[in-house]
């Protein structure tokens, strides 16, 4: 009995063993998401204020704002995962990091933010 246990464990640990993503999943994932960025300010660019006086025409732009907004903040997360080796080994504590972190996460942000003149 204790011979099906150890094979059913050792069955687990193999179906359970970590899997690596491919090397460019990563990249293809910014892409995508920049894309969707991209796709969902040009549609909040092109939308006019006066059409919104019609329930009818609030479906587009909160579509946009809802996609725009997930691919943007899902873009942030992952270019900051991305450096967050390299800010741990730069930093001396987990206050620092969490500092440089915060600080990443804003550069981020505001590089990812349409600017508005």
């Amino acid at each position: 009995m204790t011979s099906g246990a150890a094979d059913f464990e050792a069955l687990l640990r193999e179906a359970f063993a970590p899997v690596e993503p491919s090397a460019d999943l990563a990249r293809r994932l910014e892409l995508t998401l920049i894309s969707l960025t991209e796709l969902a300010q040009e549609e909040l660019e092109s939308w006019e204020l006066s059409s919104m006086r019609d329930p009818r025409n609030w479906v587009r732009p909160a579509a946009a704002v809802v996609v725009g907004a997930g691919a943007g903040g899902a873009l942030v997360l992952l270019r900051v995962r991305n450096r967050h080796r390299a800010r741990r080994q730069q930093s001396s504590s987990l206050t620092e990091l969490a500092e440089r972190t915060l600080a990443d996460l804003s550069a981020e942000a505001r590089r990812i933010l349409p600017r508005r003149s």
